[in-house]
């Protein structure tokens, strides 16, 4: 562990909100503590997933049990290439009776939106979850419509089947906090499943409700609130200027990606019960934040980070 100075002297206790949150989601999610941490990570720091792996792993499973935990509403889309920007965001309807248009909101309006398969829908629909994600607004018929402030979105695409898909571009890729990967399962917890599934259909169980209303945004506003002291601030820029210099990055860390991973290492250390960050915090975040930007495969990515790590003075 990297020593720092100047840091505030006791650490606040993780509230036991978040681990009753923890321990629904590892409930879902069996064998997987580590996504685990991730997603929560990315929750509080309030940035967007990007799960990339093989159909079948419970990347729905987990979304939904997401949405149960922190009391909010689940809404799912499945991307495909005739889907249009209003069956996101929703469209406008004349009323007969009232002789108005009104609004009908579409899945955007979720607390938690699971938008299956991304990259299978087009460019033109793409862009429309991107202002949802970035300014957590939808624009119809030129209006605004405000998005719940803890709107939350877990996108999917299949890393093996790339025909009849839409490579999401860097613009869109950077609106998300981190890719993660879930992977299979082991032995013990694939029987585990079979034995819970035995009796009652495992999907017909509603999930746990952890927060009430109001308390996921307040928890978002203490992880805002982590210190990050300057030295550490210092170390996640020269990390991120060495992407932009590194020979096998074709388009480096840009500043708003740079302010996402400080977010995900405050909400990281916040879940470890520490006030402050430390380069451990920055490092332990690294492989997923830079995984979604840098362009590069899961092998490629851990071998610049190794690089970089090795490469820039770490602060004490």
């Amino acid at each position: 562990m990297t020593a720092l100075r100047n840091v505030p002297p006791t650490a606040p206790a993780v509230p036991d909100r978040v681990d009753r949150l923890r321990a629904a989601l590892n409930r879902a999610l069996r064998g997987k503590p580590e996504v685990t941490e991730y997603v929560l990570a990315g929750l509080l720091a309030r940035g967007h997933l990007l799960l990339e792996d093989l159909p079948g792993l419970g990347k729905t499973t987990l979304a939904k049990a997401l949405a149960g935990a922190v009391g909010g509403t689940f809404a799912r889309v499945q991307c495909t290439p005739d889907l249009l920007p209003g069956d996101i965001t929703g469209f406008s309807v004349f009323n007969q009776k009232t002789r108005e248009f009104e609004f009908q909101p579409g899945p955007v309006f979720a607390d938690v939106l699971l938008t299956d398969e991304i990259n299978r829908t087009t460019p033109r629909t793409q862009s429309a979850l991107l202002e949802a994600m970035a300014e957590r607004q939808a624009t119809v018929d030129n209006v605004r419509h405000p998005l719940s402030p803890t709107f939350f979105v877990i996108a999917t695409q299949n890393p093996v089947e790339h025909h009849g898909t839409y490579p999401l571009p860097e613009a869109q890729l950077d609106r998300f906090a981190m890719k993660l990967s879930i992977g299979y399962p082991d032995r013990a917890d694939e029987l585990a499943l079979l034995e819970g599934a035995i009796g009652a259909p495992a999907d017909e169980a509603a999930p746990e409700r952890v927060l009430a209303p109001g308390e996921l945004a307040a928890l978002q506003a203490r992880v805002a609130g982590v210190a990050v002291q300057p030295n550490v601030r210092a170390y996640l820029v020269d990390l991120g200027r060495a992407t932009r210099a590194h020979a096998s990055v074709s388009l480096g860390l840009s500043p708003r990606g740079l302010l996402t991973w400080q977010r995900v290492a405050q909400a990281w250390a916040y879940l470890r019960g520490r006030p402050f960050v430390t380069p451990d915090d920055v490092q332990e975040v690294a492989r997923p934040v830079l995984g979604v930007r840098l362009g590069l495969d899961t092998g490629a990515t851990e071998r610049v980070i190794r690089q970089l790590v090795e490469t820039i003075p770490v602060p004490v």
